[in-house]
């Protein structure tokens, strides 16, 4: 099983940066797509963004410009960079992963962190 631990969330005023980590940890696993996502409460979980093992990136609309993923194939890792933060970006995000098992059956799951509040307010 893989395990996701996210850091870098807090308080920051609109026009502000954060930076968001995550890492993922485990064994005999491989992941093809690291990212975030996020969610308000009674709300969906929605895509932030997403980078392949490739490189290949995926950005909501919402943070096209402004939020810039990257990924460290060698030591699972990924980090959300947010610029020029807005109220409505106000939400707890979650890492994700998709991996599969090394060992049969060679299962492809998603994986989830326990979320981290990123709250933009003055």
């Amino acid at each position: 099983q893989v395990q996701l631990v996210e850091s870098g969330g807090g308080l920051v005023q609109p026009g502000g940066s954060l930076r968001l980590s995550c890492a993922a940890s485990g064994s005999s696993f491989s992941i093809n797509t690291m990212g975030w996502y996020r969610q308000a409460a009674g709300k969906q979980r929605d895509l932030v963004a997403t980078v392949t093992s490739g490189g290949s990136t995926n950005y909501a609309d919402s943070v096209k410009g402004r939020f810039i993923i990257s990924r460290n194939n060698a030591k699972n890792t990924v980090d959300l960079e947010m610029n020029s933060l807005k109220p409505e970006d106000t939400d707890v995000y979650y890492c994700y992963c998709n991996a599969a098992r090394l060992v049969l059956p060679r299962i492809r799951s998603d994986y989830w962190g326990q979320g981290t509040q990123v709250t933009v307010s003055s």
